[in-house]
């Protein structure tokens, strides 16, 4: 199946560390010799791999596509604007429409600042924050990407100074004790979070931290990279109620065209002025262009409600196979409908790691891409996830069988995957 993606891996490993700029699109995730590695095209909920492979996505180039491949809407407003140029001497009037439309939609947004990656949001958003509260240390739960500041506190830090290291300090999600204890110990800028990830908040756990942080004179950033333009249109602090001090969205906020961004109070974002956060590309117009008509699209069409309702079948069906076919032993699922989880737990005798393996090996060979997450886009319809269903319903138990009789390693036709490290 994947003659030509192999042949292609081994060309690109001689010009690019992994074969690939991103660690979760690369062998690292992706077992060799039952995955492909290159994707040729994709349109609405699929894609097609460089040989000829078709298949449903369900990672959504790590949840940046919300409303599909190649949507319609959002490519023509990029046409529109590619004809009138992509990047100026000058600020482009794009920059101001797309910041008022952010204004109007998250409920934490007087102030904007538009930057490429994740990273490049989270990153302004801590430099802000230490310049607000004049202190260094922070407190970080989630993944935040791939800067000293946090990626320092992982197991993935090699690089990163012992001083910088030093400064950050990680607390568990629906563990405020575990937060209270950095606060007596630390003189914190700051606390910066996703407000959900793999589990719900609990017993008013977001409102709780946001009283905490500011009861210490330091700020609240919501890191909304994922959550922003999927959980609602003005990001989980409107699904629960909760509105920080400053924060940062990305991914599908225009459906893959690279732009993150950060927003805050006006008390806050003046400072901005006076930090250098800057980047020539920070108003390239292709992206701001695909963000204004994503905005548009998702209120013309509530694709909030439609990735809701359809994450929401998903689960349902999915937990009643694991229920019907005696296998929560090994899986389980959590998350929000639209970005949620199947986990698959260690066994007696394999590794997470190696029913993974075997896992992605059969869910490529049938046709869906899944790294055990569904970020779910408009274009996912009932009939993708029925199909996605069916393929569950073969694997699974076969997972199961192959765990029983110990047989799991024979069938395994690649090589097994290794932890990278674990951020959530």
């Amino acid at each position: 199946m994947y003659k030509k993606s192999e042949k292609l891996l081994d060309r690109a490993l001689k010009a690019i560390p992994l074969a690939s700029q991103t660690f979760s699109k690369s062998l690292v995730h992706y077992p060799r010799g039952a995955s492909p590695f290159f994707i040729e095209k994709g349109k609405g909920a699929k894609v097609w791999d460089v040989d000829g492979n078709e298949y449903i996505d369900f990672v959504n180039s790590l949840a940046a596509v919300t409303l599909g491949y190649c949507d319609q809407d959002v490519d023509n407003a990029v046409r529109a604007q590619m004809q009138n140029g992509v990047t100026f001497t000058l600020p482009h009037m794009l920059e101001m429409e797309v910041a008022e439309k952010l204004i109007e939609i998250i409920p934490c947004a007087e102030k904007v600042r538009f930057a490429k990656n994740g990273t490049d949001a989270t990153s302004a958003s801590i430099r802000i924050a230490r310049a607000f509260t004049g202190k260094e240390h922070i407190a970080v739960c989630g993944y935040h990407g791939w800067q000293d500041w946090f990626i320092g506190s992982t197991t993935r830090n090699l690089g990163v100074p012992n001083s910088v290291k030093k400064l950050t300090h990680k607390f568990e999600f629906n563990n405020l004790e575990s937060l209270e204890k950095i606060f007596q110990e630390q003189e914190l800028a700051c606390v910066i979070m996703e407000p959900m990830n793999v589990e719900y908040p609990k017993d008013n756990f977001l409102e709780k931290v946001k009283e905490l942080v500011h009861e210490n004179n330091a700020l609240l950033i919501f890191d909304e990279i994922i959550t922003g333009f999927r959980f609602s249109l003005g990001g989980a602090q409107t699904l629960f109620d909760v509105v920080p001090d400053l924060a940062t969205f990305g991914k599908g906020m225009a459906n893959g065209y690279p732009l993150s961004v950060v927003v805050g109070s006006n008390r806050v974002m003046k400072l901005v002025e006076d930090i250098f956060f800057s980047g020539t590309f920070g108003g390239e117009t292709l992206s701001l262009a695909a963000a204004s008509a994503v905005i548009d699209k998702y209120k013309k069409f509530n694709v909030i409600e439609h990735l809701y309702e359809t994450g929401t079948y998903l689960l349902e069906q999915l937990n009643r196979l694991i229920d019907e076919g005696a296998l929560a032993d090994i899986f389980a699922t959590s998350g929000h409908p639209s970005w949620s989880f199947i986990h698959i737990k260690p066994q007696q005798k394999y590794t997470t790691f190696e029913i993974n393996t075997f896992f992605l090996q059969e869910m490529f060979k049938r046709g869906r891409l899944t790294l055990g997450t569904h970020n779910l886009s408009y274009s996912h319809t009932k009939t993708e996830i029925d199909e996605l269903l069916a393929v569950y319903a073969e694997v699974l138990p076969m997972i199961k069988r192959h765990v029983d009789s110990q047989t799991l390693l024979e069938n395994i036709d690649c090589e097994v995957l290794e932890p990278l490290f674990k951020v959530r």
